[in-house]
C-alpha cells in the first residue's frame, strides 16, 4: 500500500498517504499520535 513512499517521509507525503489536510497532520504530530522527529528545528520527518 505504501510501497511507493520512502521509509522516512515529509509532511506532504504523510498528508497524501493518510488522505488528510496539513492542519490535521500537524495536530496528529503535536499530540504524538504519529511518531516523528524534527530536522533543523523546523521540518518534521515521519518514519
Amino acid at each position: 500500500m505504501f510501497a511507493q513512499y520512502d521509509d522516512i517521509v515529509n509532511i506532504e507525503d504523510c498528508c497524501e498517504m493518510l488522505n488528510i489536510g496539513r492542519n490535521k497532520a500537524y495536530e496528529l504530530l503535536q499530540t504524538c499520535q504519529i511518531k516523528s522527529f524534527k530536522v533543523g528545528g523546523k521540518a518534521y520527518r515521519i518514519p
